[in-house]
């Protein structure tokens, strides 16, 4: 398993923009006069699936071979990396299992489903799910695509990274999500092979922030549980691909508070117009969070995704 690079990136564009276009990259006058700055909002929501992962599933998929067709994939996921592997699955012809947690967003496994994923509940979360699909996959034959441990799913998001790039050259900061990484490993290996000054900043849920204690610290740690809304941002564990990348070319992690990531969709909706989920509204309260360091500056927040469901969404504007 090796991290991809640009030239792997480039190289899934011609697989990615087969059945995607390229999202909005917009500026908002009511969020810049909020944040004091110039914000571009990389709108990764209006992706078909309403999350930036597709685009990884597109370029993994695309590129399976015969036997692995035949055989089907599996993934476990909360919702956004199944839809993603549903929708890649749908457009070549591929049988796809979505393992998703119990509880999981209702919306989110109907969109699986509409997909024609077959959705299966196990589990108290994200992390119980991926550890069972681990171990049925090899013994039922199908293909498991990881949530983060997939080079072409990488390269694939990637190509987010070089529309953010290709349109604002100069940019100061990139504030990205992080669950799996492969959003926030994406734009820091564009980044990088670009020479850019951008710095990359991580953005997770206190409640959920394995990954901020081990980016920070001499070892990477486990999480017992998890505690926050924002199911794109909720893993217990790092993921070895991922948090290599990131170790190495991440510029910062900011954590949020479950109140500073209802400000996030609150703001979304308001500054926006946009629905944004949890982990996709995450990085404009890190932006937020930021306060003066910001100042005249020129960032893009990733919107990652906007699939929160109706009862998420109530209950955080109701705050």
């Amino acid at each position: 398993m090796h991290a991809p690079g640009l030239q792997d990136v480039l190289a899934a564009r011609p697989r990615v923009y087969e059945h995607l276009a390229p999202t909005p990259l917009l500026r908002h006058p009511l969020l810049d006069g909020a944040l004091g700055c110039a914000v571009w909002v990389k709108h990764e929501n209006h992706n078909p699936t309403g999350s930036f992962k597709v685009r990884g599933g597109v370029n993994l998929v695309a590129q399976l071979g015969d036997a692995e067709r035949r055989a089907g994939v599996v993934a476990a996921s909360t919702g956004n990396h199944g839809q993603s592997i549903a929708f890649a699955s749908r457009v070549h012809g591929v049988p796809c299992r979505i393992f998703v947690p119990v509880g999981a967003n209702p919306e989110k496994i109907a969109g699986m489903r509409a997909l024609g994923a077959e959705v299966i509940e196990f589990g108290r979360d994200f992390d119980e799910a991926r550890e069972h699909v681990e171990d049925l996959a090899p013994r039922e034959g199908w293909r498991y695509v990881h949530n983060a441990n997939e080079p072409d799913l990488i390269a694939g998001v990637g190509t987010y990274a070089l529309e953010i790039f290709d349109a604002v050259p100069d940019v100061d900061y990139v504030f990205v999500p992080i669950g799996g990484g492969s959003g926030a490993a994406a734009c820091s290996v564009v980044r990088t092979a670009r020479a850019s000054r951008a710095k990359i900043v991580g953005v997770q849920a206190a409640g959920a922030d394995a990954f901020a204690r081990s980016w920070r610290g001499p070892a990477r740690v486990t999480s017992d549980r998890i505690v926050t809304f924002a199911e794109g941002l909720a893993t217990r564990v790092t993921f070895d691909l991922t948090f290599d990348i990131l170790k190495k070319h991440l510029d910062d992690v900011v954590t949020l508070d479950e109140e500073e990531l209802r400000w996030g969709v609150r703001t979304a909706l308001g500054l926006t117009h946009n629905l944004a989920e949890g982990a996709g509204a995450a990085s404009l309260a890190a932006a937020h969070q930021y306060g003066a360091r910001i100042a005249g500056r020129t960032l893009v927040c990733v919107m990652s995704g906007g699939n929160i469901d109706a009862a998420t969404l109530k209950a955080v504007l109701s705050c």
